[in-house]
């Protein structure tokens, strides 16, 4: 009797059951961050990779493997088991997909864009689910919040996770979607400090390339996020044969979520141009008033300055040089001509 025969009750262990066969081993340790089978929603083992298919095939049983950048060996050997399409396995492989959902035969593959602030700045990273009769794989690329938490959490929910292969593909998508928000509350934070500071001074070099920065990030989310609409979509109308109708209340509540997230996206691009637009018009008010100081005391400067250069001529016949008061008298003249300019600058806002 194998050990996949012996292990039937939910309460019983793998060890206690039978021993270890000898098939298990080590061979993908390094890539394999959970593989568990579960009956009715209560995991009953940690299999190897090269029994899963064996499992899947068994009646209200589930696998839920966790694969964390995965080589190629692990995944074609993921394949064997589940009989996975080649396609499909090829895209897991290179991680530069688009989110999308395509169907091959009985599996359907799912493709997600994660994200984390790493440094200030948005590091992307990709999730790719394999979902069949039985079983479901996800594969995680760059920056990524492990799924450990999403299962921990189901597990304490039996009811829940004993829906099957689709509920998990549900709450993993729910997982991606949810962490988006952490990213966008971290720069939201920033953008509140913008706008706080933007009619204080002009925004440095700096500032500025920390707006192009954030700008450039948000616009790599929204495109990261936007095709994730259509996927949940497509998962909420029934179309996909590997999704029951009962869920699609839960996949339409995850595309709700993803359109918040794009509307948060879209305010925080606006934010950050406004606030770029309201440096600039800063900048330029402050430009104004200093090319309108100058321009006053040029234009007070010149009087005296007009005055002189019209006796410094040198000329030898002008009468008002012989003048007893004359020297007092253009004195007189510069000191009120150069109080009325002032006054009047003073008083229209240029001084």
């Amino acid at each position: 009797m194998s050990a996949v025969e012996r292990i039937v009750r939910p309460g019983e262990t793998r060890e206690a059951s039978s021993p270890k066969p000898p098939e298990r081993g080590h061979l993908h340790e390094a890539g394999v961050v959970a593989s568990s089978v579960y009956a009715h929603g209560v995991r009953i083992a940690d299999i190897a990779v090269e029994e899963a298919g064996e499992w899947a095939r068994k009646d209200g049983h589930v696998v839920w493997i966790g694969l964390l950048e995965p080589d190629a060996a692990l995944l074609a050997c993921v394949q064997r088991q589940f009989s996975l399409h080649p396609l499909a396995v090829e895209d897991a492989t290179n991680a530069h997909q688009r989110p999308k959902l395509e169907q091959y035969g009985d599996a359907l593959f799912v493709v997600a864009r994660t994200a984390q602030m790493v440094d200030k700045r948005i590091a992307f990273g990709e999730t790719h689910i394999f979902v069949g009769n039985g079983y479901i794989v996800s594969v995680r690329h760059g920056a990524s919040t492990s799924y450990k938490t999403v299962r921990q959490h189901w597990e304490t929910c039996p009811t829940s996770l004993a829906k099957g292969e689709d509920f998990i593909l549900y709450a993993i998508l729910d997982f991606i979607v949810d962490n988006y928000m952490p990213v966008l509350e971290s720069i939201h934070e920033e953008v509140e400090a913008f706008e706080d500071k933007v009619l204080e001074r002009p925004m440095g070099r700096a500032d500025i390339e920390r707006l192009y920065t954030l700008r450039r990030d948000l616009l790599r989310l929204r495109n990261a996020v936007g095709p994730l609409v259509d996927v949940c979509q497509r998962l909420a109308n029934a179309s996909v044969p590997q999704v029951r109708p009962t869920l699609a209340p839960m996949f339409r509540d995850v595309t709700d979520h993803v359109r918040t997230v794009q509307e948060k996206i879209d305010s925080l691009r606006e934010v950050l141009a406004f606030a770029f637009e309201a440096s600039l018009l800063v900048g330029q008010s402050q430009e104004n008033a200093i090319f309108k100081k100058l321009a006053a005391w040029a234009a007070i400067l010149a009087v005296p300055t007009a005055i002189a250069g019209v006796y410094g001529m040198n000329f030898k016949n002008m009468p008002e040089l012989e003048l007893q008061f004359g020297y007092h008298a253009v004195l007189t003249v510069i000191v009120t001509s150069c109080a009325v300019l002032y006054w009047r600058f003073r008083k229209n806002g240029w001084l």
